[in-house]
This record gives structure tokens, C-alpha cells and sequence, in this order.
């Protein structure tokens, strides 16, 4: 496994699509693994392919206190949202910002896991948060671009 440098924004990868993976093999279970070192050395909640400069339909996500439970989403869709959350957002590609997102409180999403066995996941609060934000990521989107207000530096007091 390694640390693979994160993508910052104004990298030109970050604002394409990803390409579907049709099998597993050893690039891609390497990608996963250096991704997971990568997210949890940089201390992240969840890790997209494009970050990495991979152009891949792949994430990772551990949203738990412990950052022992890792979720590997390959070919992730979408199939089910419900609610609404707004909440301050950042992420790794921009680092030292936050913004405010407005994003579900619920999805279902089906996705392929390391195995490239079909799954479904639901999410709620932080983990659907997490879900939207890196599937954004596989489409070119960065949360920069759904930011209501402005951008605030990360760990500031700031009003909305």
C-alpha cells in the first residue's frame, strides 16, 4: 500500500467522469487499498479515484469514530434519496475550506463491492452526506460548485 497524492482543486482531473470498472483485478485492488491509506493518513472521511488521478468509478468511505469500518463502492449509483441536510462541508481536494451544502439525509445507493458482488447501502446524516459528496466526485463535481454563500476557512467561527 501507499499515499497516493490528493488532487487539489484547479487539477483538471476533478472536473471529468469516471470511466466504469468491469472487473476486479490487481490495479484496482491496489487503488482501493492505497485510497483507504490515503483517506485515513489524511485524515478524511471518504476518498473518490479522480482525487487520486484515476479516473475509475470508485470510492471509499469510513465515517466511523474508530475509522475501522472502510466501505468500498464500485459502480455506485444512487437509487433512493428522502429528506434534506444542510450542513458545512469540506473536502480533501480543497483543503483548509468548508462550505455550506444542502444534500439528502437519506440515501440508497447500489454499487459493487471489493468482490464485484452486487450491494445495496443506506445512509443517513454523515454517511448519506459522505455517499453524495464522493459520488459527486465520479461525475467532475466538486462541492465548491453547490456551496450556498460562500467558502470559510476550515476551523473558523463564522456566521451563516
Amino acid at each position: 500500500m501507499a499515499i497516493r497524492q490528493i488532487r487539489k482543486l484547479g487539477d483538471s482531473i476533478l472536473g471529468k467522469k469516471s470511466r466504469e470498472i468491469t472487473e476486479m483485478n490487481g490495479r484496482i485492488s491496489t487503488l482501493i487499498d492505497d485510497m483507504l491509506e490515503t483517506m485515513y493518513e489524511a485524515q478524511g472521511v471518504g476518498l473518490a479515484a479522480p482525487q487520486v488521478g484515476i479516473l475509475k468509478r470508485v470510492v471509499v468511505i469510513d465515517v466511523s469514530e474508530e475509522a475501522d469500518q472502510p466501505i468500498v463502492l464500485i459502480n455506485p449509483v444512487i437509487v433512493e434519496t428522502a429528506g434534506e441536510q444542510t450542513g458545512n462541508e469540506g473536502c480533501l481536494s480543497v483543503p483548509g475550506k468548508t462550505g455550506v451544502v444542502t444534500r439528502p439525509n437519506y440515501v440508497k445507493v447500489r454499487a459493487k463491492d471489493r468482490r464485484m458482488q452486487e450491494i445495496e447501502l443506506e445512509g443517513t446524516e454523515l454517511l448519506a452526506r459522505a455517499i453524495c459528496h464522493e459520488l459527486d466526485h465520479l461525475e467532475g463535481i466538486l462541492y465548491v460548485e453547490k456551496v450556498e454563500g460562500d467558502l470559510h476557512d476550515a476551523g473558523k467561527d463564522w456566521e451563516e
